[in-house]
């Protein structure tokens, strides 16, 4: 019996004893869901970054089709006191140039009207006006703008009145750039146009509400009015006008208000498209071009240009005084 005591003992001296501790099991089941956490919030950041990136690629390139059609790096305004929208946002990933393919079949439907001359047809007389009125007002009606448009016939042509009404505005307050539904009906009235052998003339017109700012270079309602008529040009361009319909283009401010009684009424903010007779265009080109009417001031002369006016000088120093 006493060696296999001594056996035991043995055994007992090399016996290893293993202790679990009950705290670091815990720190295995709940070490790694922060890094999770971490992981989700990173990626609902990253996701953030990318919508607001994407909202502001798309407002620039609504600026950038503005900045193309009145060549100039001032855009609309800012709080009211100056114009402080840039041209452009820096760095970013998106192409702004225009599309080859649309700029070629775009330019190819203007030379194919010009060369048939049943597509473009001149309207002179209040008939023929009309049928033209009902074009636009078809065009109108499909962007549900009917509301937004006024038609005179006056004797210098067909004047449209493309203006706010309370409840639908064409242009943000202060801003250049049209809205989505007045974008597409100028490029319907566009396409109309692209049949018109008429000149055009565009007007921006503001309401009398003024910027803080009243420093001589200072953004303006002048400027404003006439950012908003060469928007209007260019989405016209776009739908397919020629360029040589547009005869001027111009902004009144506020200077000819359709409601005098309100100088801030919607009706007031507006974008005027008139269609002029052969003869206004003609009389329009005579105010602005070299004279085509001899102003008889003497026997034999004119003041019709400066080397008549010189020699009328001559001949008057040269006779003798009374």
């Amino acid at each position: 019996m006493q060696p296999s005591s001594k056996v035991g003992a043995k055994a007992d001296h090399h016996q290893t004893i293993v202790k679990r501790s009950a705290r670091k099991h815990d720190d295995e089941a709940h070490g790694g869901a922060w890094k999770v956490a971490f992981a989700d919030f990173c990626l609902a950041l990253l996701c953030l970054f990318l919508v607001l990136w994407l909202l502001a690629s798309r407002e620039t390139e609504a600026m950038q089709q503005v900045l193309q059609s009145n060549g100039s790096k001032m855009l609309g305004e800012g709080s009211g006191t100056s114009n402080a929208i840039a041209a452009g946002m820096k760095g970013s990933l998106i192409e702004r140039h225009p599309v080859p393919a649309r700029e070629q079949e775009l330019m190819r439907g203007r030379s194919e009207n010009l060369d048939d001359p049943e597509a473009v047809k001149h309207y002179e007389s209040p008939a023929e006006f009309r049928d033209l009125v009902r074009l636009i007002e078809r065009a109108s009606a499909e962007e549900g703008l009917q509301g937004n448009l006024q038609t005179a016939i006056t004797p210098q042509g067909l004047r449209l009145m493309l203006h706010d009404t309370d409840a639908e505005g064409m242009f943000d307050r202060g801003s250049s750039v049209p809205n989505q539904r007045f974008r597409a009906l100028l490029r319907k009235l566009g396409a109309v146009f692209a049949k018109v052998d008429n000149p055009l003339l565009i007007v921006g017109h503001t309401d009398a509400s003024q910027y803080r700012g009243r420093s001589i270079g200072a953004f303006s309602n002048t400027a404003l009015s006439s950012h908003r008529a060469m928007a209007a040009r260019f989405h016209l361009l776009e739908g397919g006008m020629a360029e040589r319909s547009v005869m001027q283009v111009s902004g009144m401010a506020d200077a000819a208000p359709l409601d005098e009684r309100d100088p801030n009424a919607a009706i007031n903010r507006r974008i005027e498209l008139m269609v002029l007779t052969h003869r206004q265009s003609q009389l329009m080109a005579s105010m602005f071009g070299a004279p085509r009417q001899s102003l008889p001031v003497a026997d034999g002369l004119s003041a019709e240009t400066p080397e008549a006016m010189r020699e009328l000088r001559r001949v008057l120093q040269s006779q003798p005084a009374n």
